[in-house]
């Protein structure tokens, strides 16, 4: 006879101050995150569970959120330069990047670099998800439907690349050899 469960428990778990700093620390040591972030994650937290303690809940999330930067395990400049760089390296472009930072919390004073960064990767972020993709000069053959076409470049816009840019790489055919090493040698790949 198999064993049967016990029904989950849904009354509220009492959580203060000591267990939020735990919850933190677990937190952070998985994920790399902004402060934004952890704040969302902390007042979630708080949400869900019978806040216990005499101080104020959200009061208890910020000194959480400042020992954290304190201890250097947040620091919203540093994630945002290696958010962007793990987005460009996808094939995604500027504008996704900064959509990105602006929902990851990420101030404009804190993704400044990062954006910039992203910016003059621009044209080799296109490459590698044109590349990914198998559109352009990547593809078996040339795209001669308009409407499969239309699909290519809504990818592209989607990915946060430029209208241009995206003209640009879908207007080379695929074997086109100089045209690409042209784009590549513009672009500092190898």
């Amino acid at each position: 006879m198999p064993k049967q469960r016990a029904p989950y428990d849904r009354s509220k778990r009492p959580l203060g101050a000591a267990r939020l700093d735990e919850l933190a620390l677990a937190y952070v040591a998985r994920f790399a995150t902004s402060r934004a972030k952890l704040m969302r994650y902390l007042s979630r937290k708080i949400r869900e569970s019978d806040w216990t303690d005499d101080i104020d809940a959200m009061a208890a999330c910020e000194a959480v959120a400042d020992r954290m930067e304190r201890l250097q395990f947040l620091n919203d400049r540093q994630y945002a330069v290696m958010r962007a760089g793990a987005m460009t390296r996808r094939g995604l472009g500027a504008r996704r990047v900064k959509a990105q930072l602006y929902v990851d919390g990420i101030a404009p004073a804190d993704s400044g670099e990062a954006i910039e960064t992203a910016e003059g990767a621009a044209l080799s972020a296109a490459l590698g998800f044109a590349r990914r993709r198998r559109f352009g000069p990547f593809g078996a053959v040339a795209v001669a439907d308009p409407k499969l076409r239309e699909r290519q470049v809504a990818a592209f816009l989607r990915a946060g690349h430029a209208m241009a840019l995206t003209r640009r790489i879908l207007a080379i055919a695929p074997g086109d050899e100089a045209a690409l090493a042209a784009l590549d040698d513009e672009a500092g790949l190898d």
